[in-house]
């Protein structure tokens, strides 16, 4: 599916971002996981999110769709159950980093995940490594890639150090940990996303954290609360934001998203630019500390001049989903903005660094690839002309965004994958205008 965008005359209005996609698979997978039935409300019902479901039932947890939200009733710690087909992860990089860390721990049981073409070319041995030091055994493709097999085994405490501040490989352990004999310490150089953390919090689970060391506990059962409610999605809401600093003449309210200080390196890095946004984002915890709550603000955006900058390595987790976006804003800023340290990239659903360029410079952008990211020199504007979304979400709703702000219209072809992470994407975007 292809569709035109035109550029914009302003955007105006309010917007109420989707249900945070990284918090929806990381609640329903922990619900399955769970003794007592957990309804969960605003969940995203995407692909991706969708996926997990269809995932967890697999395994023997009951989902049940009612008009206030979800109710999951799952199987327990210990007790998944073992699928009579191969667990079908669809595109969900999450799903197939975080749902090992569960399965690792099913003691004489045995699991095979696959996914899509472009989930075969994700490598999963960063999970692999730590789970198999664990005690877990995995064969996979090639070593490194899907349809991988999970046997459960016995598993025991480990100290591990991520080479990369990775949220995913990180979670992935934290629910081994949770099966484990003894405490399992995570040791993280840069921080990622802390939801996982937070959501065990909420279980009752023993945590504790000092500087980068993360240590969970094993526990007997799993009692989330009995309602959890999935906030607005900061990296949707993200691409409406984007559209408002950079088509003259617009003011945007995005209601009630959640402002998680892992979260907030985007609308950090957008203020250095000289974007006008005005919200109340969470502070860094003193040392690492845990909070329970995800904390919720209002975003007021205004339209106006940027500037480039250099976004550091360690700035990148906070960011990642967000970077495109940062790419084309350095388009509309007169000089050089860096990318540092953001090889991670390479291994979403597309060589998201390559894919960033070639829809870059296809739209008349200066911009190249460098050993770990991306140089964009701005010029104060973009042409416009044809982006092919290439089955990536991000690359989609970041061809209808520039789009909006270029001087010619932009085509974005396969604008459907945006329904992997945002299916009303088209309609909110189009209700701003």
């Amino acid at each position: 599916m292809k569709v035109l965008i035109e550029p914009a005359g302003r955007i105006k209005g309010r917007l109420t971002a989707p249900g945070d996609k990284s918090i929806s698979h990381r609640a329903a997978i922990l619900a399955a996981m769970a003794d007592e039935p957990v309804l969960i409300t605003n969940y995203l019902e995407a692909g991706d999110p969708i996926s997990t479901l269809s995932a967890i039932e697999q395994l023997g947890a009951l989902v049940e769709r009612r008009s206030e939200g979800l109710m999951i009733r799952g199987v327990g710690l210990r007790n998944a159950q073992t699928p009579t087909q191969p667990i079908d992860v669809g595109n969900a990089g999450t799903l197939i980093r975080l749902l090992p860390g569960w399965l690792a721990g099913q003691q004489g049981s045995s699991f095979q995940l696959d996914g899509d073409e472009s989930i075969r070319r994700r490598p999963i041995d960063r999970i692999a490594v730590p789970l198999t030091l664990m005690g877990a055994q995995i064969e996979a493709t090639d070593k490194r890639f899907a349809p991988f097999t999970v046997e459960g085994a016995r598993l025991h405490g480990i100290d591990y150090e991520l080479p990369v501040a990775s949220a995913q490989v990180k979670s992935c352990i934290a629910l081994a940990a949770l099966i484990a004999e003894g405490p399992t310490t995570i040791t993280e150089i840069d921080a990622s996303r802390d939801h996982t953390e937070r959501l065990l919090l909420s279980a009752g689970v023993k945590i504790s954290r000092l500087g980068g060391e993360l240590t969970i506990y094993p526990a007997d059962e799993l009692t989330l609360p009995d309602r959890i409610e999935i906030p607005s999605d900061p990296s949707s809401a993200a691409f409406a934001i984007a559209a408002a600093v950079l088509v003259p003449g617009s003011r945007l309210l995005v209601e009630d998203c959640s402002v998680n200080w892992t979260r907030s390196g985007f609308i950090k890095i957008a203020k250095r630019m000289g974007a006008v946004i005005i919200t109340d984002l969470e502070e860094r915890p003193k040392d690492g500390a845990i909070t329970q709550a995800e904390p919720l603000s209002d975003i007021d955006v205004t339209a106006g001049p940027l500037k480039p900058t250099t976004v550091s390595a360690r700035e990148v987790p906070l960011a990642v989903d967000e970077l495109p976006l940062i790419a084309l804003m350095a388009c509309f800023a007169e000089g050089q903005t860096r990318i540092e340290g953001a090889a991670e990239l390479r291994l979403k659903e597309s060589d998201r660094i390559a894919a960033v360029v070639t829809a870059l410079s296809d739209l008349g952008a200066e911009a190249e690839t460098s050993e770990d990211g991306l140089i964009i020199n701005g010029r104060g504007s973009l042409r416009g002309g044809r982006v092919d979304a290439g089955r990536d979400h991000r690359i989609a709703m970041l061809g209808v965004i520039a789009g909006l702000a270029s001087q010619e219209g932009v085509e974005v072809v396969g604008v459907e994958a945006a329904a992997v992470s945002y299916p009303d994407f088209l309609a909110d975007i189009a209700a701003l205008q």
